[in-house]
């Protein structure tokens, strides 16, 4: 598989239809017989700019430290276990409910989103 094309900044959908994120890098991992495999999709703006690189890379990263809370220090890290398919999209067999919101999404939802007069109700 070439992780550049199949997986990366593919939009990742819950079994639902759900948007999740995009894949914005991935770990890999070593395997006891030395070959390396995807451990895990990688989501955030901490991710994506690590994988960036440069002053721009360093300038998205920062600012996702920045807007993150003591709970949500690292980027959202989806076990390659979960991925049902790879196709247009990255497709879960989990729903998104049962994983944790990505930590930009999470600082938004907090700070903007719930103070938005009538945000907590339902439509």
């Amino acid at each position: 598989m070439l992780i550049g094309l199949e997986l990366l900044d593919r939009q990742i959908v819950d079994p639902d239809g759900l948007p999740v994120g995009k894949v914005d890098d991935v770990a890999l991992a070593l395997g006891p017989d030395g070959v390396p495999y995807v451990a895990a999709l990688l989501v955030g703006q901490r991710a994506l700019g690590r994988r960036m690189g440069g002053r721009l890379g360093r300038w998205v990263a920062a600012s996702a430290q920045r807007l993150s809370t003591d709970q949500a220090r690292h980027s959202l890290r989806i076990g390659y276990d979960l991925v049902a398919k790879v196709d247009s999209a990255v497709h879960l067999s989990v729903r998104r409910d049962l994983l944790p919101r990505a930590p930009l999404e999470q600082w938004l939802g907090e700070h903007l989103i719930d103070r938005v007069p009538g945000a907590s109700h339902a439509s």
